[in-house]
């Protein structure tokens, strides 16, 4: 009796559970002012292919109202979104067009500014918002309001740990899943090509 006493006392107590997060948290640790940059390596697939497309660059703001995607490989594309237009620049030639017929673009930089910005309220402009996990492994799902992007968007999860987004899914209403490694993930992909091993590293802790 003694014996199970002392062990009874002895024993440490319950480590406490993980913290909830909310999207309030998360979109303050994601804050960020202008300008800032984060590598990238999106991952794409498609029945037409053999091993899934990678697309390696920087995702770059340089002011509030500008977002930069630069492509690095397997080929250099530079898109920059700005007051409503997005200008696609390639080989030496420039095209640009209005966000109102890419709606997926126009969303892009809805909720990168919101996020960067640590504004909810902008946020919620353009989708609903649904948080879940702990602050070591959060998730934070925005579904859109708008109709023209929910037609071609069916939801977007963004993935994390602490102040670190890692990993952005975007699910179409039609196609495959199409996955953008950033930060310490996308250091983490260099040199690798396994479909599964990239995933992994969306939601790794």
């Amino acid at each position: 009796m003694l014996a199970a006493t002392w062990a009874t006392a002895s024993a440490a107590p319950p480590e406490p559970a993980p913290a909830s997060v909310d999207a309030g948290w998360i979109l303050s640790k994601l804050a960020r002012p202008a300008p800032t940059q984060t590598d990238f390596v999106e991952v794409r697939g498609s029945a037409l292919l053999k091993t899934p497309l990678r697309i390696e660059g920087q995702y770059k703001r340089p002011t509030n109202d500008t977002l930069v995607r630069a492509v690095r490989a397997p080929y250099a594309e530079t898109t920059t979104i700005r007051n409503g237009q997005a200008t696609i620049e390639r080989n030496g030639k420039a095209r640009s067009f209005s966000l109102a017929r890419a709606p997926e673009l126009q969303g892009l930089q809805a909720s990168f500014g919101a996020m960067l910005a640590g504004d909810r309220t902008q946020l919620e402009r353009y989708y609903t918002i649904d948080a879940s996990g702990t602050r070591q492994a959060w998730t934070l799902r925005l579904s859109p309001r708008d109709r023209a992007l929910a037609a071609k968007v069916r939801d977007i999860v963004l993935r994390g740990r602490g102040a670190e987004l890692r990993c952005i899914e975007t699910r179409p209403v039609k196609g495959d899943l199409q996955r953008t490694l950033l930060a310490s993930a996308a250091r983490s992909a260099h040199g690798t090509t396994d479909a599964a091993a990239l995933a992994a590293l969306c939601t790794a802790q």
